[in-house]
């Protein structure tokens, strides 16, 4: 395989996962991807930062926060000042947003547990594509 069919083959890959998480996102009443994302992040008991949130899924900061405005303003999230940060906030779920966020994602959670029991060696996956993501970022950066 050359270099330029195997990026082609993982873009290919790649998009259809993600759309995958899209469909079901629209499918199960979440609306857009990003939204399950950052309920799927906040969904892992630990508080974030929305900046945090941004960097690990790429998501764009003005996304973000409007998705987040709007968890807050149905009392899903709350945010809260980090210390010696004036402009960055800490946000995790409240114990509604958390009953929403289960709910949301249970059957999510079902399927990938399905999926993961059929994935051969995980851990070196990741390994492989964590290593792909980094000298990829440092591609973007450096052009």
């Amino acid at each position: 395989m050359e270099e330029r069919e195997f990026f082609y083959e993982l873009g290919k890959l790649v998009y259809k996962i993600d759309g995958a998480y899209e469909e079901y996102g629209r499918g199960c009443n979440i609306g857009s991807a990003n939204l399950l994302w950052i309920l799927y992040a906040l969904n892992d008991g630990e508080r974030h930062s929305q900046k945090q949130i941004c960097d690990d899924w790429a998501i764009p900061r003005s996304t973000a926060n409007t998705i987040v405005k709007d968890l807050q303003d149905k009392g899903f999230v709350s945010l809260a000042q980090i210390k010696g940060e004036r402009r960055e906030l800490l946000v995790s779920l409240t114990p509604s947003g958390k009953e929403y966020a289960e709910g949301k994602l249970a059957d999510l959670y079902r399927r990938e547990k399905e999926i993961f029991a059929r994935v051969h060696d995980p851990e070196n996956l990741l390994a492989a594509l964590r290593d792909l993501s980094a000298k990829m970022q440092n591609i973007a950066k450096n052009k």
